[in-house]
């Protein structure tokens, strides 16, 4: 008979209780809320408060805006009935700043505002509904919204937002048209992943996200018994899951991968990314289980590194600093690949990986008293790698990615 997950990582981290950060992030999220509802600088105002990714009185490098991505995972750990005005409120300033900018920027910045990141509106709109029991019409009226965003910014085939460019999928982009500015709307700044080609690449992850932004219209569709709206978007579904097979699945390696289409290949660079198929449910089972087999290349004893260890030493070629790879694991990764094992079955492997990275954070905050926007999962007693801007303690999406794991954990 298993031990439970809980008491098992209590066990491995040497009795280390998840009361006390747990009760340790509610706390903290006072000190990351802002208010700014004007223009100030080079900050946007909105509407509500906001929760920011980090704040060190200390550090050089603070945030003071709201990001696009962020707020999807950091929303996870905010599902409590106190919070409903809060997480509420930061999904109407992403709206906001939609109808304002006619995309949502990287972050409230107005040097931001020439890139987006991660869509995951539809994601944080259900979220919302689903947790806090909003009423239909609140749904729709917010999906119509993801809508425009789908069609003008991420099914746009134009400059000044053209991301989809070769057999209906799209890339990340940028106005500027530069490789790395596009790859910093990835998320991922900096990686590997596209060998700061960025421009040149269908992402993986992106073209997951806009076949789960599919699947989402069609559900509230359906929610609405428009049954012809509902099938319109499953066929743009089915339509896409047929272009990300043909062109991004490596059938020999058993997973996906970036594809870039002005060489007509795949990408080289094992990566998380991959594991988005399965978290949108695009993954075939059968796909699903080839990559669950290669699960081993990326779990290391901390959890799961962002790309395999690469084969040399990419730094001689004089390139920024990689912090979304080896040897870094990442919050946000961390939840999608373990939400997307537990919706193909796969709740042992879940489970695993949970109590790995549950018992990094927990050991961390043991040690120092924070949370970290990132850790060395290879060796997590050590620093994590930087990247082009120096890491970061709190921190937003781990919080709330930790209070995901943890109470969910408690309950089976």
């Amino acid at each position: 008979m298993k031990l439970p997950i809980i008491t098992t990582l209590r066990k491995r981290a040497e009795a280390a209780s998840v009361d006390s950060p747990l009760a340790y992030i509610d706390t903290y999220w006072e000190q990351l809320v802002r208010t700014n509802t004007e223009d100030r600088g080079t900050l946007i105002g909105l509407p509500n408060p906001y929760i920011i990714p980090s704040r060190d009185d200390h550090d050089h490098y603070n945030f003071e805006e709201q990001y696009y991505w962020d707020t999807y995972f950091t929303l996870l750990g905010l599902v409590e009935p106190k919070y409903e005005q809060l997480a509420t409120g930061m999904v109407e300033n992403l709206i906001v700043l939609f109808k304002r900018f006619g995309l949502i920027p990287n972050a409230s910045r107005m040097y931001f505002t020439s890139r987006s990141q991660p869509p995951l509106l539809t994601s944080m709109i259900f979220h919302v509904y689903e947790t806090f029991g909003k009423d239909k019409e609140w749904l729709l009226e917010h999906m119509k919204i993801a809508q425009a965003e789908y069609e003008q910014v991420w099914m746009n085939a134009r400059h000044p937002q053209w991301h989809k460019v070769h057999k209906g999928l799209s890339r990340y982009y940028q106005i500027d048209v530069l490789h790395d500015l596009a790859e910093a709307e990835s998320g991922w700044d900096m990686t590997p992943r596209f060998e700061r080609k960025c421009l040149d690449y269908l992402p993986i992850d992106l073209n997951a996200l806009l076949y789960k932004y599919e699947l989402d219209f069609a559900r509230a569709a359906d929610i609405a018994n428009e049954a012809a709206e509902a099938k319109k978007w499953r066929v743009a579904a089915v339509a896409r899951k047929r272009a990300i097979n043909e062109l991004m699945w490596g059938k020999l390696r058993g997973f996906f991968f970036d594809y870039n289409y002005q060489k007509k290949e795949l990408g080289g660079v094992w990566s998380l990314a991959g594991y988005y198929t399965m978290w949108a449910g695009l993954a075939t089972p059968e796909q699903a289980a080839r990559m669950v087999k290669n699960l081993s290349k990326f779990e290391k004893k901390g959890g799961l590194t962002t790309t395999t260890k690469p084969l040399i030493d990419m730094s001689m070629f004089g390139s920024l600093k990689t912090q979304w790879a080896y040897p870094n694991g990442w919050a946000p990764l961390h939840y999608m690949v373990i939400e997307g094992l537990r919706c193909y079955g796969y709740h042992e492997e879940a489970d695993r990986i949970t109590a790995k990275w549950l018992h990094t954070n927990l050991v961390w905050f043991k040690r120092h008293g924070v949370f970290m926007e990132k850790y060395n999962v290879v060796n997590p007693r050590k620093h994590p790698l930087e990247g082009v801007y120096p890491s970061q303690t709190g921190f937003g999406w781990t919080n709330g990615v930790f209070v995901h794991l943890a109470r969910n954990q408690s309950q089976q």
